[in-house]
């Protein structure tokens, strides 16, 4: 149970004791003015009064034995020590001090080891606040009372008093120990102060149809994923959002180029085996032959007005990429939903009309621009051919989200390229009145871009950009050498070299790129993110088989937490 539905049960039973005390009263008061002798059956009103008390009681035990199991069962998960320090200090200080309302109970870690692991400042305010009253007591005194009522813990090993009354407090090494196999076997609860929980749209990857994914879909896709995990864990909704690019002028050159070479595509469905190939020969086309472009834009016209043949064959084509894309966000474990450019062509409409009807467009040879306060450039809303662009869509998406998903939070994971354009749309959404800054955040989550080992922009050697599923082929050849090289095909089966070759791949190569300042570009080097020596998924690796070999050969059983940790990868 989360923190915040634990939370609701405490209310709920304080409600009920609320209602409980009431009703008592009540009754109290009835049995009063009634004066009932004992052989006096109560009247009905006192009855029903008496009954719906009693079902209130039970209510309230039920939901106390609730609340007990829930913390006895998050006290199965590792406790923060300022978290278990802070627990003991309250039950100390209002033991000591009831009388007062509210009292501040600040547990710091220590900043100098020589004064202990932790530091409790509570003397100095309860001192004043006691004076308020009338009551002169020493901060120092305040101090030993409170280390005087602290309840019998195995986690405190001793409390010293320095300065005007700072608690000093060391932990027990036997808690340490203890504490840290806890966080092993059983993880750690997120933390207490992250608010209310919030709808938050986390928008990344975001490849284009009929292209494939490259190295700068890798970096948001990592990061992406590991943002909504984290906002997960700390109690937050999150959609996971894939803004892929499958709608526009392209899809008319690919669409016209499959009507030539599979004419007969609706009886049987065309055999496109490499997308990216399809994609260039239609490029050549598109770029050199007159004929051939009208058709296209023909076909985009056809596309807009959803004629059916042509949603057919934009379907399939879709369908294509997106096998390909599926097979990428397996291997790095990544599950997204998908809200392409065809998601909210629509909505573009509606957009472009309302920021007509409220005379924020302006005519710009041509195009119809929008002028947000504090932002150099202009967002271009509609082209001069009547086409929308990125931004109209970037628009129409953050009104849905807003509007139909309900988000409270918007992050988009995208490259540091993009900073002005986003900082554009957000003040055109803000200025059109589609987000209230006050109620919805929004974040560009920014990143720097790979390099190659010569620390320029990443590149085969023929100049075109990396493709990610060759890089992610290359890591799954290269750890399998490496767990080769250290003979561990000899001592797993098949399917376990298989794991294990992924886990290394993938592992090491989502590490690397976590592992740098996410705003500064990074070399990708496999040889150097697969040393299992330095600051590396490898060495991680090769620790945690350390570890169980260790545990093999003094023959202790492998704890839990091994298996836990080793699937995360």
């Amino acid at each position: 149970m989360a923190s915040a539905e634990l939370e609701k049960y405490v209310q709920h039973v304080e409600k009920a004791e609320a209602e409980a005390e009431a009703l008592a009263k009540e009754i109290e008061k009835l049995q009063e003015t009634k004066g009932l002798p004992q052989d006096v059956k109560p009247s009905a009103e006192l009855t029903a009064l008496i009954a719906e008390n009693a079902k209130l009681k039970y209510r309230i035990e039920i939901l106390k034995r609730s609340v007990e199991e829930e913390e006895a069962k998050r006290r199965n998960f590792m406790e923060s020590p300022r978290d278990v320090l802070l627990r003991l200090f309250k039950e100390a200080i209002r033991a000591g001090f009831p009388d007062l309302v509210d009292p501040p109970v600040p547990v710091l870690p220590s900043t100098n080891d020589k004064f202990g692991d932790y530091q409790c400042n509570a003397a100095m305010p309860i001192s004043q606040m006691l004076k308020k009253e009338g009551k002169n007591v020493a901060p120092t005194d305040v101090a030993k009372r409170i280390i005087a009522l602290l309840p019998e813990n195995a986690v405190i090993d001793n409390c010293s008093i320095a300065g005007p009354g700072f608690i000093n407090v060391t932990l027990g090494q036997d808690y340490v120990g203890s504490a840290v196999g806890r966080f092993l076997t059983d993880g750690v609860l997120p933390p207490p102060s992250v608010g209310h929980r919030k709808r938050v749209v986390v928008d990344f990857s975001s490849p284009n149809i009929a292209k494939e994914m490259h190295v700068g879909h890798l970096r948001s896709t990592i990061i992406g994923e590991s943002l909504s995990r984290l906002l997960e864990f700390v109690g937050h909704d999150v959609l996971r959002l894939n803004h892929v690019g499958d709608w526009g002028t392209q899809f008319g050159m690919l669409i016209a180029h499959l009507q030539d070479c599979f004419p007969d595509y609706l009886v049987h469905s065309p055999p496109i085996g490499d997308l990216q190939a399809f994609y260039k020969a239609s490029k050549v086309r598109f770029d050199d032959d007159e004929d051939f472009k009208k058709r296209a834009y023909q076909c985009v016209v056809k596309l807009q007005s959803h004629d059916p043949d042509i949603i057919t064959a934009w379907n399939m084509i879709c369908e294509v990429s997106r096998k390909e894309f599926a097979k990428i966000y397996e291997w790095l474990d990544v599950s997204l939903v998908e809200r392409g450019e065809s998601f909210y062509h629509d909505l573009m409409k509606d957009v472009v009309s309302d920021l007509t009807n409220k005379g924020l467009l302006e005519e710009d040879e041509g195009r119809k621009v929008m002028f947000a306060e504090g932002c150099p450039v202009p967002l271009t809303v509609v082209k001069s051919d009547g086409g929308f662009t990125y931004a109209t869509s970037d628009l129409a998406a953050l009104r849905h989200r807003v509007d139909v998903e309900k988000a409270d939070w918007i992050i988009y994971v995208v490259d540091a390229g993009q900073a002005q354009h986003l900082s554009t749309v957000f003040a055109c959404a803000q200025k059109a009145g589609y987000v209230d800054p006050s109620r919805v955040r929004l974040d560009h989550c920014g990143f720097g871009v790979v390099l190659g080992e010569d620390k320029k922009k990443f590149k085969t050697r023929s100049g075109d950009t990396v493709k990610l599923s060759g890089l992610l082929n290359e890591g799954l050849q290269r750890s399998l050498q490496k767990l080769q090289e250290k003979e561990r095909d000899k001592v797993l089966t098949f399917e376990e070299l298989k794991r294990a070759q992924e886990a290394v791949a993938f592992g090491c190569i989502k590490y690397a790129d976590l592992c740098h300042n996410r705003v500064h570009e990074y070399v990708f080097s496999f040889d150097r993110m697969l040393d299992d020596r330095g600051n590396t998924a490898a060495y991680l690796l090769y620790a945690l088989t350390r570890i169980r070999s260790i545990a093999r050969n003094a023959g202790v059983a492998i704890l839990p937490h091994i298996y836990y940790m080793h699937s995360l990868g």
